[in-house]
């Protein structure tokens, strides 16, 4: 199978966006990503795929603690900064740190739909990319509609 048409077809399934970040050496660093979901009620646990490429991912893993901000729909323009490798991805982003964690705990973006803020439970090979699960230390919504990801493009659903 040709990869094109893997992801053409895989992209006809809509997504949240989220931005996973965490503090490592004392500095914020995070990443966005799509792969991003549910794993478990009891314990309660969540998952992550980064991918192997990414250069945020090892200092999120190193970091031991890391934060999902569910983006909503007016965060697109956070989404891509996030998205690139090597900028400072911090400038002028509002946060403040997740309140469920020891103090320095990893950025909450201001304005995210909700976040979920975890501990890293296992990390796993998978491919091109890893899975990384996250245990939830604990967690809180905002207000607002969810950014999605569909066909290659950003959008939002409105209830």
């Amino acid at each position: 199978m040709e990869p094109g048409e893997f992801r053409s077809t895989l992209g006809h399934f809509a997504s949240g966006v989220v931005v996973v970040t965490a503090i490592h050496s004392g500095r914020p660093t995070g990443f966005t990503c799509q792969s991003f979901f549910s794993l478990s009620l009891d314990p309660p646990l969540v998952a992550v795929a980064p991918g192997k490429s990414s250069t945020s991912w090892p200092k999120v893993a190193e970091a031991g603690s890391f934060c999902i901000n569910i983006l909503a729909t007016d965060q697109e323009p956070l989404a891509r900064t996030f998205a690139n490798s090597g900028a400072d991805k911090f400038a002028g982003v509002g946060w403040s740190p997740a309140p469920w964690s020891a103090p320095g705990g990893p950025p909450r973006l201001h304005g995210a739909l909700a976040w979920v803020d975890c501990t890293v439970e296992t990390i796993h090979d998978a491919g091109d990319h890893y899975l990384a699960v996250g245990r939830v230390v604990g967690l809180e919504t905002g207000v607002g509609h969810p950014l999605l990801f569909y066909r290659g493009g950003f959008g939002g659903f409105e209830s």
